[in-house]
């Protein structure tokens, strides 16, 4: 018998492999896990002999790669939900950010918080992203805006892993917007940030990518530059906040210094566009905040899609503009409101969502050698996960071969 920890057969598998059949799809197929990874994969009828009594008969539930929401802020105080209303009642998201609401008014909140209740509500948010099916996640800073509570942060999110068995990815997002002691003084900041808050995280081993929000409110490219080159020198990986309210060429920045991914991308321009596609650049879609926001200019999938550009999807978790704890719903939302394909939304939630966290060779499609991320779904077909709305279709989940606890 075949020396493995765990054999799952008679399931219906969708690889996400992209071989040109849909979903890469196995109609009546076994997985096997060895040590965290998955020792074989292909057809039932395939299996070497022999096998039989190590196997679990999964009844042809279909199984996918887990989930990746590799775009959230889950780690802050307090919640936004009176901005909510003031938004529905006319105001703007830059006029209420200007008022001194916005990132500000949840900076306020999560420097005054302890690590323990940040951590408290984080996890909590982290344990609804692993009942809908997600085993890596990536968690910005962005919150603090000075050493001590971005590391706080960083040390927040590191943490919560080990409650939920999720692998957690951080990223800082100190330069998310101008703290407000430094309110006429961004380009001091941003040497801070350079000087200070960026060393010290990486020092503390807290940061796997650097990002920035490059908005006319928040950064300007080159206040960006300045810290992308800091991060490239301590030869961390960047992402960007690109293009969300205006076109201020996020994309082609991103692009220029190699981006993992550039984020929300809604008045990204062609040019921008092809930067992204000669980069290599994930474009990571975030539906939650274009539809919180009330938006009517979506990203250009269209272009996209045609430069070969690879596409995620993400919730961008946060008390302000995507209150939204569902990558289901994400993939949901991006199909209704950006006109994404049920295949694309699951292929951005999982393969793309990897290369989006620079973990493309390791999980994100099953195949032999892979890290034994499954999600197990009670569901007639893939398509299935972007065209229901509300449901809870998840049976078991595997992270690195081991069955989470659905808490």
């Amino acid at each position: 018998m075949a020396d493995w920890d765990l054999l799952l057969t008679n399931a219906r598998i969708a690889t996400m492999r992209g071989s040109g059949v849909p979903y890469g799809a196995i109609d009546n197929g076994a997985i096997a896990i060895k040590d965290g990874r998955i020792a074989w994969l292909g057809a039932n009828d395939a299996l070497p002999a022999g096998t039989a009594e190590a196997q679990r008969s999964l009844d042809a539930r279909w199984v996918t790669p887990a989930l990746i929401d590799c775009h959230t802020h889950l780690v802050y105080g307090g919640d936004r939900a009176a901005e909510f209303e003031q938004r529905l009642g006319g105001a703007g998201y830059e006029d209420i950010a200007r008022a001194g609401g916005g990132i500000l008014a949840t900076v306020r909140a999560t420097r005054a918080a302890t690590e323990e209740s940040l951590l408290a509500s984080a996890t909590a948010r982290a344990a609804a992203l692993l009942r809908d099916g997600v085993a890596t996640l990536e968690v910005k800073s962005g919150y603090g805006l000075e050493l001590d509570s971005e590391l706080k942060t960083l040390r927040v999110a590191r943490a919560i892993g080990a409650t939920t068995g999720q692998d957690i990815r951080t990223t800082l997002l100190a330069a998310h917007t101008v703290p407000p002691e430094y309110r006429d003084d961004a380009d001091g900041y941003v040497d801070l940030v350079c000087k200070s808050v960026l060393p010290a995280a990486a020092e503390q081993g807290l940061v796997d990518a650097v990002d920035a929000y490059c908005e006319r409110i928040a950064f300007s490219s080159k206040q960006v530059e300045k810290i992308f080159d800091c991060a490239r020198r301590q030869r961390i990986p960047v992402k960007l906040h690109a293009d969300q309210l205006s076109d201020g060429g996020g994309a082609a920045l991103a692009a220029r210094f190699g981006a993992l991914s550039a984020d929300h991308l809604e008045y990204t321009s062609p040019a921008g566009v092809d930067a992204l596609a000669a980069a290599g650049t994930v474009a990571v879609l975030l539906p939650g905040a274009y539809v919180t926001l009330q938006e009517t200019r979506p990203p250009p999938v269209e272009l996209l899609r045609d430069r070969g550009v690879l596409m995620a999807v993400a919730t961008d978790c946060n008390p302000g503009t995507s209150p939204l704890l569902s990558v289901r719903e994400a993939m949901a939302l991006a199909c209704r409101v950006f006109g994404i394909t049920p295949e694309e939304a699951l292929a951005g939630a999982t393969r793309n969502a990897a290369a989006a966290l620079g973990l493309a060779d390791d999980r994100g499609t099953l195949a032999v050698g892979k890290r034994a991320d499954l999600a197990v779904w009670q569901i007639d077909h893939p398509r299935d996960l972007s065209y229901w709305l509300g449901s809870q279709p998840l049976a078991d989940l595997f992270i690195a071969g081991q069955a989470a606890t659905l808490r």
